[in-house]
This record gives structure tokens, C-alpha cells and sequence, in this order.
């Protein structure tokens, strides 16, 4: 078998690390990669990627590319324009995509267009009324840096005087912020691997929300697959998740995040087009629940590159 992959996809660059504040994530979620790649018999090399990236590629010879950047310059379409000038073909997926799913209000431009069920939401500035905003959206309120990832600097917002604190600090991380309308319920992801929406996960998180201490320090934050819900109920959420993905242009492999009410409506929450691949990672619990196992995970989404 080892043979054959060395075969099948030649000379293959894991590209993790880069410069966004996910970068200790990237690095976990290569090293991951990289050795199961390794393991598997593909000839993988891993590059801890800076600016000059497309030096290091020309004269590597490589043949495909495995991003697992996550966060800006890696996420966001930048590096996917690169390799497009290069011509070298990557997983993930690609600058269309991938610039609008990194940009959370873009991502909600897009599903309200497409007829697709969000949260209701006001773009922040420092000039906004926020007295205005949260007597049309309610409290609590959602705030989010639009192109920020991991949760980083999100808050959710109880009284209206927060709302102020809570737009700085969002907007130390972005330039453009969010205020979104929150729903109670439960949090599910969708993995989506070529085509393939994965078993849902349902995640109960010990804080307010599935932040950046729950996604990644934690071992609080509880992961249930099979998720609880009828398999119809599973599959219309599977289904919209695929839906939200392909509204985006979404190629190749990613995640969906979605939250379902207490009257049982599910809202598209975010997509993430370079999800974690680390022990507390979801793509690799749907992918486990399909009897895959994490090799065969990474070999799989590296073959959407062929």
C-alpha cells in the first residue's frame, strides 16, 4: 500500500504554523497530519510556513499541497491564490471560499441570499447605537470579529452596558464586528469530506459557549456522536450543512457549524474550510463514527487533490 500512495500522490507539502493568532493550533493539527501521512506511506514533508512560502515550494518540487494553515494567510484565500499561480493542486478549499467563509459577515451575506437559515445580525462601529441594536436583536447577543477564528475574541453579551467592552475587544482582532442574535440550543458540527456530510456531532460545552478554552484546553467540553436526534431529524441537518457549504463554493473538505432552537429549527452558524486536526478535533470524531480511522482520514481528504 505504501508504495502505492507514494505512487499516487508523489511529493506532498503539509503546510502548518504561518502567522495568524491560530498558529499553535496549526502546528498541532500538522505534526498530526504529517505523521499520519507518513505512517500511511506517502512521501510528506512538513513546512512551518512564512512569507516565503512560494520560494520554498518552486524549488521543493512538489507535487500537492496538504493545508492545514488555519487563520489568516493560510484560511482565507491568500495561499490558495498562490498555488493557483503555481499550479500546484491543494486540499481544501479554494480562494473563493475560502476568502468568504473566513469572513463570518460575508459567510451570512451569502446564506441570507441563498435563502439558507441564519442568525440575525448588525454589523458594530465604534459609531453604531447600541442601545438600537439590542432593542431590534434582544439579549444575550453574540459578538464576533468577522475574520477571526477559533473564537478568538468573541463574547456573548447579557446586559446591554457590555456591549460597548465587548465590541473593542472584538475589534482588536477585526476590523469589521459583529453583533448577532443568540440562540438557545444545542450546538452541532457537520464534517464534510468530499461530498460526504459526516455524522453530526452535539457538543455541550461547561461555559457559555464552545470558546476557545472549550475547542482546544478543556477536558470539560463533552462530544456526543450519535448526536441524540432522529435519523431524519439528522439527516435535514446534514443536508443543510452541505447546502450552506456549497453556497460558499466549498470544495474538497470542511466543517459546519449550526445551532438547533428549542422548537427544533437548526441556524447556519460558520463554516471553517481548514477545520482542526488535533486530538480535540471534530472532523476526525464524525469521521470515527464512520469506522475511518485518522489515517485513512488525512489520505482521504489529501485524494480530493487528484
Amino acid at each position: 500500500m505504501s508504495v502505492t500512495l507514494h505512487n499516487k500522490f508523489g511529493k506532498v507539502a503539509v503546510l502548518y504554523g504561518g502567522w495568524a493568532a491560530e498558529r499553535p493550533i496549526s502546528l498541532k493539527s500538522g505534526a498530526a497530519v504529517l505523521a499520519a501521512l507518513q505512517a500511511s506511506g506517502v512521501d510528506a514533508h512538513g513546512i512551518d510556513v512564512d512569507r516565503n512560502i512560494i520560494k520554498i515550494l518552486q524549488e521543493g518540487g512538489f507535487d500537492r499541497v496538504f493545508n492545514i494553515l488555519h487563520g489568516a494567510g493560510g484560511e482565507d484565500g491568500v495561499l490558495q491564490g498562490a498555488l493557483e499561480v503555481l499550479g500546484i493542486p491543494y486540499t481544501g478549499c479554494g480562494v473563493m471560499a475560502s476568502a468568504i467563509s473566513m469572513d463570518k459577515l460575508m459567510t451570512k451575506r451569502v446564506w441570507a441570499g441563498a435563502g439558507l437559515p441564519t442568525p440575525a445580525y448588525r454589523v458594530l462601529t465604534a459609531d453604531t447605537d447600541f442601545t438600537a441594536v439590542v432593542a431590534e436583536l434582544g439579549l444575550p447577543l453574540m459578538v464576533k470579529p468577522a475574520t477571526e477564528g477559533s473564537s478568538i475574541g468573541m463574547s456573548k453579551v447579557k446586559l446591554a452596558d457590555d456591549l460597548a467592552d465587548a465590541y473593542r475587544k472584538a475589534a482588536e482582532c477585526s476590523a469589521v464586528v459583529i453583533a448577532e442574535q443568540w440562540v438557545t440550543g444545542a450546538e452541532y458540527t457537520a464534517g464534510i469530506v468530499a461530498g460526504e456530510s459526516f455524522p453530526l456531532i452535539r457538543l455541550e460545552v461547561p461555559g457559555e459557549f464552545y470558546d476557545y478554552q472549550a475547542k482546544y484546553i478543556s477536558n470539560d467540553t463533552r462530544y456526543f456522536c450519535p448526536c441524540g436526534l432522529d435519523a431524519s431529524e439528522e439527516q435535514a441537518m446534514q443536508l443543510l450543512a452541505q447546502q450552506a457549504f456549497a453556497a460558499v463554493g466549498g470544495r474538497g473538505w470542511g466543517r459546519v457549524d449550526m445551532m438547533r432552537d428549542a422548537q427544533g429549527h437548526a441556524w447556519l452558524i460558520e463554516v471553517n474550510t481548514n477545520p482542526g486536526m488535533t486530538d480535540h478535533s471534530l472532523v476526525p470524531m464524525g469521521a470515527r463514527a464512520l469506522g475511518m480511522d485518522f489515517n485513512a482520514l488525512v489520505v482521504r481528504i489529501l485524494e480530493t487533490t487528484l
